[in-house]
């Protein structure tokens, strides 16, 4: 006979899950995957107690791994995307430039700025952050800039991209879920997300006056520069890949198999400019991209094998196995209602509007940092909330917006989290070095807190805020 869970056998799932992340990664340093497996064994068993069986179980694990795919083949195109970008020189002719061009001292605000505005043409934080940011990360190194305030501003422009963009899946979904118009949704998301984004701009500035050219080791830049010089024949076609890219976006054409597109013509271009070998090109999709394809007999130093020697589908398996295992964890508490009855635990206290906004922000967080992802929080979150906005007479865009300050901009800072593991891979930074740099992300909650006490940029479903 199933019945719903009692408060202590639902939080006691999240307690589990707490103290053996925050023991066994936190301390130990034990990957996160067998630890995500042993919380959902034990969640498995808290959800055989209230009458769940385990067909129920893995079904719902399938269904919710269902709505993760468009995410995993954007990771696998992304991992393409990176090896075959540096076989073509399109990355290398970016940093190439990029060194040439950019002031040490503004580089962190031009980071912001260069990576929101990638992310808004694609839709993809992680495709903004694999191509632009990968480039910027390779520049801050050779610039002296901190790996960790470098990696929390280019984050920061992903994220604040993707969150903007029309081709957003969170977007979209936030909209889609709580029964709002798509471009409303989005410029109600202004009221958090450019104040957030100001201060950011500010703190980098002001932090970033530190670094100025005599903090350069110019003979360092000018190695790695003529080593590129060596490799590469930089032209203009090398920007093709990024330009197709960025075409399927203003198009809205589907970024999945636009982005594969990007990385055949990338194939061609670095076989037909660099003299690599086309099975090379082919393999850097598989493998990545490595020195040991350059036909020289030079040898290339420490530094420019650490920036060119990546990319590949394989080295995406570690997140995507991270997925598999978040949402057998996440699937199973869901199924047995664990979340359901933590989330109306705290919603039955709700008295005001305030209130309302700061128990969608908990709720959303309870779920980010359980799950890792954005896609159940906001569709767990805005079902259970869309009538009490509603009785607290608030515009639905005002959830939505909720729902992203509290869940597509907090996901870089759960170490566990599919994205934190992927800037990880991509950006070789982890939470502990960008966390307080990758200001915007934070903040959003404390802006959407701040008009949440004072009434501003709420709106009522009668008049909502231009």
């Amino acid at each position: 006979m199933k019945r719903k869970p009692t408060f202590i056998e639902s939080i006691s799932c999240f307690i589990v899950l707490a103290a053996l992340i925050g023991i066994g990664f936190g301390i130990y340093e034990i990957p996160i995957q067998p630890l995500l497996l042993i919380t959902a064994l034990y969640s498995a068993v808290i959800a055989l107690r209230v009458g769940v069986s385990w067909d129920e179980m893995e079904d719902n694990i399938i269904k919710n791994l269902k709505t993760a795919m468009p995410a995993i083949f954007i990771i696998f195109v992304v991992g393409i995307i990176i090896g075959t970008w540096i076989y073509s020189g399109t990355v290398p002719m970016l940093i190439y430039y990029g060194l040439k061009l950019i002031h040490p001292s503004y580089f962190l605000v031009m980071a912001f700025v260069i990576v929101a505005i990638v992310s808004v043409a694609t839709g993809t934080a992680w495709g903004s952050t694999a191509t632009a940011g990968v480039a910027l990360m390779g520049i801050a190194t050779e610039l002296n800039i901190p790996l960790g305030i470098a990696a929390g501003a280019i984050i920061s422009g992903a994220i604040f991209g993707d969150k903007l963009s029309p081709l957003s899946d969170t977007t979209n979904l936030a909209a889609l879920v709580v029964e709002t118009d798509l471009y409303t949704h989005i410029k109600h998301m202004l009221w958090t997300t450019v104040p957030a984004s100001i201060v950011g701009l500010i703190i980098w500035f002001i932090v970033g006056r530190r670094f100025e050219s005599e903090s350069v080791n110019a003979s360092s830049v000018n190695n790695l520069l003529n080593q590129l010089d060596d490799i590469y024949n930089f032209n203009l076609f090398m920007l093709l890949p990024f330009i197709l890219i960025l075409w399927g976006a203003f198009t809205r054409k589907p970024i999945v198999p636009v982005m594969f597109l990007s990385s055949l013509l990338a194939i061609i271009i670095g076989t037909l400019s660099n003299g690599f070998s086309i099975v090379d090109g082919v393999t850097s999709m598989a493998n990545g991209f490595t020195t040991e394809m350059i036909d020289s007999k030079t040898t290339y130093s420490e530094s420019i094998q650490s920036l060119l020697n990546r990319g590949g589908i394989f080295s995406m398996t570690t997140i995507v196995v991270t997925i598999f295992c978040g949402y057998a964890f996440a699937g199973i508490v869901e199924v047995a209602g664990c979340l359901d009855t933590i989330l109306n635990s705290f919603f039955k206290y709700i008295k005001s509007k305030a209130g309302l906004i700061a128990s969608t922000i908990l709720g959303s967080l309870i779920i980010i940092f359980t799950s890792g992802v954005a896609s159940i929080s906001i569709i767990m979150v805005g079902v259970l909330m869309r009538d009490a906005y509603k009785d607290q007479n608030l515009p639905p865009e005002t959830l939505s917006r909720t729902l992203e300050d509290s869940g597509t901009m907090v996901l870089a800072f759960v170490p566990w989290g599919v994205s934190a593991i992927y800037y990880l891979e991509v950006l070789g930074v982890g939470v502990n070095e960008y966390a307080i740099w990758a200001i915007p992300c934070y903040l959003c909650i404390v802006f959407a807190l701040i008009y949440a006490i004072t009434g501003i940029g709420l709106g009522t479903k009668e008049e909502k805020p231009n």
